[in-house]
């Protein structure tokens, strides 16, 4: 009789407390050879020390480098560039663009070259032109610089996510990805001392302090990026950190787990496959839901808080408390989740908060009058919104089976997700400051968006699940992978997380 998902999932939770070294089943790779002396869980964290820093400091870079525009913005970026609002919005819609149509080109060129290669090539790339945007005089400038930003900076999450699935078997990704994600919260906080800090460097060289924030974060990201050539690691088979029976040992519990030990060349049946799925077009709107909000909150809270009646530097300071809230929630909500192996029920309530933040900014009617209302649903927005986010961006890395399916769904979320942010950018306009009506609408709707949407794949997730034991009870839950006869996740003995 076939297992379920959360007995498999104890199951697997009791396999990675004990030491490897009987002959107990599981101990030993498809040819039989017994691994001894190995903690699954000491192994495990051996793995996050090795792998969670190198790529988190990356994205932690990326995000810091999108997203200190909005930082630059109120330190004079606008007016000396003579840029209107609606230009300014026009730039960070050019970010999207370039950002959305190079997402899926980018994770191929990763499938067929290797993480230490691409990964700090495409941190370098984004880097320079992050430090060129610190240099433009003029509107036409900006507008490039932007879209060339997105283009360069497309690669690097879907890369990871993917990255990720080579190393950890299926249960084990989520928390990564929520920590890795986790970073974007730690870029805006650090976006703001930083922002706050270099300020103060107005009249060196130029009247106001803006283009020093892009030229400093910018060389720092060059920087960090030529180091990474030496400590990003490939995949199991090659990585020099762990010991060769260490190898063996990922490598079948991998097999055992999934497709990630499977050499599986690329084929454009497999990209065609991910596109046919109607599940992989779902976790891209479940992602384009939360983008919107996500993407407008970390661009436009400098000014928001501005707004409320604050001087541009008290406004800098003001955005780390959301921020280090939001730091917070996301690692102790992708903790809570893990450890009851649910995601769903997560991801609605953690919409839920950020809705409840919005309605907030929407009821307040004088901001200005009462700063304090406003500030406070600008945390609990954040508070909602970014273990939300991490949530959905966790499931396709889960769920879909086959690498290069798995590669494609993972940039067609990001793809499909970021068009949201592509239509965020148009919202927050100056005439609407400082209530944002529009703006705040927008990403309250599309939170309730959501909930819905994650409602309909628990449901269609759960549905196959059931159907896929009623077909087929005899057989066993995904444990030992034939990869000769592997169908990925349409094979019945897959059974999705939800």
């Amino acid at each position: 009789m076939a297992k379920t998902t959360e007995d498999s999932a104890a199951l697997e939770q009791r396999d990675d407390e004990k030491i490897v070294g009987s002959n107990e089943p599981g101990n030993s790779d498809s040819e039989g050879t017994i691994f001894t002396g190995v903690n699954e869980g000491a192994l495990l964290r051996k793995l996050d020390r090795n792998l969670l820093p190198a790529v988190g400091i990356l994205y932690l870079l990326s995000f810091l480098d999108r997203s200190n525009v909005g930082n630059a913005r109120i330190e004079g970026l606008a007016t000396d560039l003579g840029m209107t609002g609606n230009q300014y919005l026009t730039g960070l819609t050019l970010y999207f663009i370039g950002y959305v149509i190079f997402e899926i080109p980018c994770n191929i060129i990763l499938k067929r070259t290797t993480p230490r290669l691409w990964l700090p090539t495409l941190t370098i790339a984004w880097g320079i032109v992050a430090t060129l945007l610190g240099v433009v005089h003029n509107l036409s400038g900006f507008f490039v610089a932007r879209f060339f930003l997105g283009v360069t900076e497309s690669g690097l999450f879907p890369g990871v996510v993917y990255y990720f699935s080579m190393w950890y078997k299926r249960r084990e990704r989520q928390f990564r990805i929520s920590l890795f994600f986790s970073g974007a919260a730690l870029a805006g906080a650090f976006g703001g001392i930083l922002a706050y800090g270099i300020g103060f460097m107005r009249g060196i060289v130029w009247p106001n302090g803006w283009h020093w924030i892009f030229i400093l974060e910018g060389l720092a990201t060059i920087v960090v990026a030529f180091a990474a050539y030496f400590f990003i690691q490939n995949y199991p088979d090659t990585a020099t950190f762990i010991t060769a029976v260490e190898r063996k040992f990922i490598l079948a519990r991998l097999a055992a787990d999934s497709d990630a030990t499977h050499n599986e060349g690329f084929t454009w049946g497999n990209v065609l496959a991910a596109l046919k799925d109607p599940k992989c077009w779902l976790y891209g709107l479940c992602f384009h839901t939360t983008s919107l909000p996500l993407y407008t909150y970390s661009l436009f809270l400098p000014s928001i808080i501005n707004q409320l009646g604050y001087s541009a530097a008290e406004a800098q300071l003001l955005t780390v408390p959301p921020y280090a809230v939001a730091f917070i929630f996301t690692l102790s909500i992708a903790t809570l989740s893990e450890r009851l192996h649910k995601r769903a029920i997560f991801i609605i309530g953690s919409a839920a908060l950020g809705s409840v933040g919005y309605i907030i900014l929407l009821a307040n009617t004088n901001p200005v009058k009462h700063p304090g209302v406003s500030y406070a649903g600008t945390i609990l927005a954040a508070a909602g919104l970014y273990p939300a986010v991490a949530l959905s961006l966790s499931w396709p890395a889960i769920n879909v089976s086959g690498q290069t399916k798995r590669a494609i769904a993972n940039a067609m979320q990001i793809s499909i997700g970021n068009c949201g942010a592509v239509i965020g950018t148009q919202l927050y306009r100056t005439e609407t400051a400082p209530r944002y009506v529009l703006g705040h609408s927008f990403a309250l709707a599309y939170l309730l968006g959501n909930i819905a949407v994650t409602g309909l794949l628990w449901w269609m997730m759960a549905r196959e699940n059931k159907r896929r034991d009623t077909i087929a009870p005899e057989v066993k839950e995904v444990g030992d992978i034939d990869h000769e006869t592997w169908e990925g996740d349409d094979d019945i003995r897959w059974r999705f997380q939800y």
